[in-house]
């Protein structure tokens, strides 16, 4: 957890150590990781290719550091499926079997190293969720959005998606409150632990999260 700081001056000093740290932490992790990973990277877009075809990567705007919009790229896990309508299928009928292990395994999430590397997101914060639900937010809740969106983060090891939103954005906002690079080393590795053991990848409800809904709701993400 964070140092309690006597004076104000060496508080704030801490703190823009702390983030230059968590930056420069970033930069280096990202980019070999990146390098090391480059051919499951690239083995990983070939089955996308194969499988569900193009496009390979999944783009999206999302809110980044202070809310500003960035846009996020995972590798593609599910069909373009329309009902007689024209309308897209629920998710759960546009999931195939590769979109559930590339999930289960974290795959899909790979490219998003290229926005920790470029300065979108960090490897440790809150996810990055939906623009739609910025507006919804109570002034607690976004407090999320104090630091950059993470590939993985506190709610992610503490939960993830067996838990419901209030619970989520609680651990969002203490982790913003308590973020340390020892913290964040801690989260990594119990990340990598349950991405080996498949644990809390998808709620039990549904294939995806359902949607966010506002304040005072307690449906999961």
């Amino acid at each position: 957890m964070m140092m309690s700081c006597a004076s104000p001056i060496w508080c704030g000093s801490w703190q823009g150590i702390d983030r230059v740290l968590k930056r420069a932490f970033d930069i280096v992790v990202a980019g070999v990781a990146l390098l090391l990973l480059s051919p499951i990277i690239a083995g990983t877009a070939i089955v996308v290719l194969v499988c569900l075809g193009r496009p390979i990567f999944f783009r999206q705007r999302r809110p980044g550091l202070n809310g500003r919009p960035f846009g996020m790229i995972k590798f593609r896990t599910m069909t373009d499926a329309r009902g007689p309508d024209g309308k897209l299928l629920p998710d759960s009928e546009r999931l195939p079997r590769i979109g559930v292990f590339l999930r289960s395994t974290s795959l899909d999430e790979l490219p998003e190293l290229w926005n920790v590397l470029v300065g979108d997101m960090s490897l440790v914060g809150p996810r990055p969720l939906l623009l739609a639900y910025l507006d919804r937010y109570t002034p607690e809740q976004a407090r999320r959005h104090a630091v950059r969106p993470g590939v993985t983060g506190w709610a992610q090891v503490n939960g993830r998606n067996a838990i419901d939103w209030n619970e989520k954005f609680a651990l969002d906002v203490w982790y913003v409150d308590n973020h340390t690079l020892r913290l964040d080393l801690r989260i990594l590795l119990a990340t990598v632990m349950q991405v080996i053991g498949r644990r809390n990848i998808n709620s039990a409800e549904a294939a995806t999260m359902p949607e966010f809904l506002g304040k005072g709701t307690t449906d999961k993400e």
